[in-house]
């Protein structure tokens, strides 16, 4: 890949797209970096700008800003936890799709990168509600005409250090990273290594639409 990448980034203020931030910033193959959100990140940085708006399935108003970007992280996400399948739906399946139609109308030649997660229903007929959404999500898609769209299905993902968006629950199982990565390598990773992956699959593409965990490694590992 010639060109920097020049990617929009959902969900900069949770756990998972700060993590990403954080690696987009770090990175050289990273030109710049689009901050799209509901709330305010709250950083100053030579490579980030941010958009603020009210409803993020309304994106009409921006879309003159939102035009000459070359890759989306779409990090953006909720627990399935005490939530019916109709309402899940809507903020997983129905916003994501609704988002990457537009992003694909205005920048056909974008790599979209979407994070799933481990155990996602390709078939979209399983038993688990959150899986088979997903699985729609990951399926659809893949109909869009992008240049490319690789989705990732990280398990458990240890927090990077010094973050504020790291929940809190993991600073009483961290310590348990290291015995985890052992015993489950194909279902754990870090988060820089999901943020590295995603990064370099935009600058080198990948064989497979799909990342499960050992790929998502594999890739992160990647020299460019």
């Amino acid at each position: 890949m010639n060109q920097k990448i020049r990617t929009i980034l959902t969900g900069a203020t949770g756990m998972v797209g700060e993590g990403v931030l954080y690696e987009c910033l770090q990175s050289d193959l990273v030109e710049s970096i689009l901050i799209i959100g509901r709330e305010p990140y709250g950083m100053t940085h030579p490579k980030l700008k941010e958009i603020i708006v009210k409803n993020i399935n309304e994106l009409h108003e921006i879309e003159s800003q939102i035009i000459g970007y070359n890759a989306c992280f779409f990090c953006l996400g909720v627990s399935s936890v005490g939530i019916k399948e109709e309402a899940f739906s809507k903020l997983t399946y129905d916003l994501t799709l609704n988002f990457a139609k537009v992003l694909c109308r205005l920048n056909p030649d974008m790599t979209f990168c979407y994070i799933s997660g481990a155990g996602t229903d390709s078939s979209e007929k399983g038993k688990i509600m959150w899986a088979r959404v997903k699985g729609k999500t990951e399926n659809d898609l893949r109909k869009l005409p992008f240049k490319a769209v690789y989705n990732f299905r990280p398990g458990y993902m240890q927090p990077t250090n010094g973050l504020k968006n790291t929940l809190k629950y993991y600073h009483y199982i961290s310590w348990m990273y290291p015995m985890l990565r052992m015993l489950f390598p194909n279902m754990v990773c870090t988060l820089a290594e999901l943020g590295q992956a995603m990064i370099n699959t935009v600058a080198k593409g990948f064989e497979r639409p799909t990342f499960e965990v050992k790929e998502i490694v594999s890739q992160s590992k990647q020299k460019l």
